[in-house]
C-alpha cells in the first residue's frame, strides 16, 4: 500500500520544492528594498545602514505623499483593464483557436501586432482619439491605453486553450438538454478557468507595472504607484524607493499567490458534465 502512494508523496514533495523555490527568488530581491526603507543613511562599502529610520514609512503614510490615492487608481485601472480584457479576449481566442476562416493570419497579426509595434508609438495616435473623445487624463482613457499591450496576452492564452479543446462536450450537453447558460456554466467555464485565470493575471500584472502609457495618457493628472515610484526614483531618495517599491509589490505578490492557489486545486475540465 506504502509503495502505491509513494510518487504521489514524491510529486507533492517535488512540487513543495518548487513552490518555496519560487518564493524565495521571488522575496529574495525585495531583502534590499526592506533595508533601504528602514535606512537613516546607507553607504557603500557598509553591509548594513549605520543609521536606521522610519522616516520614509512615516511620509508614506501621510496625505502629502498621494500614496493611498496613487494604490487605489493603480487598483482599479488594474482590475477594470482586467475585467474589460476577458469579455473580449475569450471570444477572440476562441475564434482563433478553434475555427479556420478566410483571414484568420490577417486577425492574428491583427490582434498582436501590439506585442510587435512599440506601444508608445501605437499610443500616439490613439491619444490623439481619447483627447477628441474627452476621455484622455481619466481613468477611463488610462484604461483604455493599457488594454493595448495587455489584451493581446489574454487572447494568446486562450487560443492556446481553445486549440486544445473539444467542443463536442458542449455540444453533448446541449443534445442532454442544457441551455447556452448550463452549458457556458457547467461545461466550458470549467475546462478554460485555468487558462482564464492565467490570462487574467497577465493582463493585470501588465497593467499593474505601467508607467509611461499612464504618464503619456494621464498627462501627470492620474497618479499610480508606477509613476510615484518613479517619481522618487529620479529624485535619488533611496529609502522612498524602497519603500514605494515594496508597496508595489505587495498587490502583485497576492494576485500571484491568489491565482497559484486557484490552479493548484483540481485540474479543471468537463467535470461540470456531471451538474448538467
Amino acid at each position: 500500500m506504502g509503495s502505491r502512494f509513494a510518487p504521489c508523496d514524491g510529486m507533492k514533495a517535488v512540487h513543495t520544492a518548487v513552490i518555496a523555490g519560487i518564493v524565495v527568488a521571488v522575496l529574495l530581491p525585495a531583502i534590499p528594498l526592506v533595508i533601504w526603507s528602514l535606512s537613516g543613511g546607507w553607504w557603500f562599502p557598509r553591509l548594513l545602514p549605520e543609521q536606521w529610520s522610519l522616516r520614509s514609512w512615516r511620509y508614506l503614510a501621510s496625505p502629502a505623499s498621494r500614496v493611498a490615492e496613487a494604490t487605489r487608481n493603480s487598483v482599479i485601472i488594474a482590475l477594470v483593464t482586467t475585467a474589460v480584457s476577458v469579455p473580449l479576449g475569450v471570444p477572440a481566442g476562441r475564434a482563433l483557436g478553434l475555427y479556420r476562416f478566410r483571414g484568420k493570419r490577417f486577425a492574428e497579426a491583427l490582434v498582436f501586432a501590439p506585442l510587435i509595434v512599440p506601444s508608445l508609438a501605437v499610443i500616439m495616435g490613439v491619444q490623439v482619439v481619447l483627447i477628441r473623445a474627452g476621455i484622455s487624463a481619466t481613468l477611463i482613457g488610462v484604461v483604455v491605453a493599457h488594454l493595448l499591450p495587455a489584451l493581446p496576452y489574454m487572447v494568446m492564452v486562450m487560443r492556446a486553450v481553445f486549440s486544445a479543446y473539444d467542443p463536442e462536450y458542449e455540444q453533448q450537453a446541449r443534445s442532454l438538454g442544457a441551455t447556452r447558460w448550463e452549458t457556458l456554466l457547467h461545461v466550458t467555464a470549467p475546462a478554460i478557468l485555468p487558462g482564464l485565470v492565467t490570462g487574467a493575471l497577465f493582463v493585470f500584472l501588465i497593467s499593474w507595472s505601467q508607467y509611461a502609457l499612464t504618464l503619456l495618457v494621464g498627462g501627470g493628472r492620474v497618479m499610480t504607484l508606477p509613476v510615484l515610484l518613479f517619481a522618487f526614483v529620479t529624485a535619488g531618495d533611496h529609502a522612498m524607493t524602497g519603500a514605494v517599491s515594496l508597496l508595489f509589490l505587495a498587490p502583485a505578490l497576492l494576485v500571484l499567490g491568489v491565482s497559484a492557489r486557484m490552479l493548484g486545486g483540481r485540474p479543471a475540465g468537463v467535470s461540470g458534465l456531471e451538474g448538467v
